[in-house]
């Protein structure tokens, strides 16, 4: 199991609380933790486990999936791609847009590798196009 970057995670925690504009009182009574323990988890006295990190998470309103792999938890399963760590890392969008695009380029992946064997360059739009129903 991956070691608990315990700052980290809270610096990450309390990150997405400020892009989420509440404050930490309303992230606790979100999360069902209390306002002081969520307060050491995020200065990085405390070290959260995958449950609370997953009520933290709903509190967020973000994925706990996201939690887990800036905690060490869990590994990032896109390893072989740079575009999950870009997403979660851009300081511009939000955990709710991140999100989005996170679950967007999954199912483009999952739809990629059910049709793996297929011709790459061929989609069934262009299929419809063309007439062409191979």
């Amino acid at each position: 199991m991956a070691t608990l970057k315990v700052g980290s995670i809270g610096e990450y925690i309390r990150e997405q609380r400020k892009q989420a504009k509440i404050s930490v009182r309303q992230l606790a009574q979100a999360a069902g933790v209390s306002n002081p323990y969520l307060s050491q988890i995020e200065r990085g006295l405390r070290k959260p486990s995958a449950d609370i990190l997953q009520q933290i998470a709903k509190g967020l309103r973000i994925s706990a999936e996201a939690l887990y792999v800036q905690a060490g938890i869990l590994e990032d399963r896109d390893s072989d791609s740079d575009v999950r760590p870009a997403i979660v890392a851009d300081p511009h969008i939000s955990e709710r847009q991140k999100q989005v695009l996170i679950d967007i380029y999954e199912s483009f992946r999952k739809e990629n590798a059910a049709h793996e064997g297929d011709d790459p360059r061929t989609t069934e739009d262009d299929q419809h196009e063309t007439g062409d129903r191979t």
